[in-house]
């Protein structure tokens, strides 16, 4: 469906650099990345809107590299939707179909049934400066899909919506993908590519440093950087040994783990997940590889339930529900155990 090849491209000071990415047919594809990272940018290239300094960009087996962005069948809608306010909601909708050979009837057919899709029929002879941000998103995504477009991009789509609004949206765009559109999502919010991606790249610096379906990608990441997006905090610098028929990882602060056995370099970074560690509220009976004794140093409400923060000779940060939390009475100074089986650490090589 939509492939890159090597592509390259200087801007200023910044740089994509050797971006490949391979989408198939009614994909839905997140680049997830931080603000300057070169996601829309990116997304700007494959629109067309701006050519590469080398590479080539492939859409349904043609190289489109150079082609002008109305010969591309890619429909886009911009972070700021591009609404034109001096025209009504159907006059925006229709406003790409008036260049098309097509009879004013076919138009009218054209825009009702795409507003039907959307919910906004009721608008269509309203003007756009009073619309909430949310119809406004859905007049953006209509007036881009009444040209039936092969390829969607969105650019930032749920950037300036409201919560209550973005369950919405969402709802329309996995429906749009059940359908079989091909969609590419430019986002900066973990919880949002993790809700409708099928596939995730994250982008840094230009570079895709990542890439595979969601829950590949933040259960095994390939750096603290990738890690930290998924809500890690769990990072401890350490020297691995053998030990007895055990392989172990030292911390600077000295404190030994047990890690599943594997081929280990002599020193690098072990990352656990906040919800893959158990904490109690009493010296577990059963006795595990890695049990360690710590005090509460702070509990803060988190998207999961809370997070607990306890001192066992180094941080660790643990992910609880509700009601398990309310199942362990403790609070802040309690006494408390936390433990973790031995193949629930992350190494990853060197330090950073």
């Amino acid at each position: 469906m939509l492939r890159l090849i090597n592509i390259n491209k200087k801007l200023g000071s910044f740089s994509l650099t050797n971006i490949n990415i391979d989408i198939p047919d009614g994909e839905y594809y997140v680049l997830l990345g931080r603000s300057g990272s070169g996601k829309t940018q990116l997304l700007e290239l494959i629109a067309g809107l701006n050519d590469p300094d080398s590479g080539e960009i492939w859409l349904k087996n043609e190289n489109v590299t150079v082609t002008k962005i109305q010969q591309r069948n890619i429909g886009l809608v911009f972070q700021d939707y591009a609404i034109f306010p001096n025209m009504t909601v159907f006059g925006n909708i229709a406003y790409s179909l008036h260049s098309r050979k097509i009879t004013k009837d076919e138009i009218i057919g054209k825009v009702a049934r795409v507003a039907g899709e959307m919910n906004i029929s009721h608008l269509l002879n309203r003007y756009t400066h009073n619309l909430s941000r949310g119809e406004l998103q859905r007049v953006a995504l209509a007036r881009t899909l009444v040209t039936s477009p092969a390829l969607l991009l969105l650019d930032e789509p749920m950037a300036s919506i409201d919560a209550s609004l973005k369950d919405d949206v969402k709802r329309i765009l996995r429906q749009l993908n059940r359908r079989g559109l091909t969609i590419v999502h430019v986002t900066h919010d973990y919880r949002e590519a993790l809700s409708l991606s099928s596939r995730i790249g994250v982008i840094h610096n230009g570079r895709i440093i990542q890439e595979g379906p969601p829950d590949i990608v933040f259960s095994r990441p390939v750096n603290k950087f990738v890690a930290r997006y998924a809500g890690i905090k769990n990072f401890f610098r350490v020297k691995f040994f053998s030990e007895k028929g055990l392989f172990r990882a030292k911390c600077d602060g000295n404190l030994v783990f047990t890690v599943a056995d594997d081929d280990y370099p002599s020193e690098g970074l072990l990352i656990l997940r906040g919800d893959g560690i158990k904490l109690h509220n009493s010296e577990p009976e059963c006795r595990f590889d890695n049990c360690f004794k710590g005090i509460v140093r702070e509990i803060i409400p988190s998207e999961q339930g809370m997070e607990i923060m306890v001192d066992a000779g180094e941080l660790f940060y643990i992910n609880v529900t509700v009601n398990d939390f309310k199942m362990l009475q403790i609070g802040e100074s309690s006494e408390v155990w936390i433990t973790f089986p031995p193949e629930s650490g992350i190494v990853l090589p060197g330090s950073i």
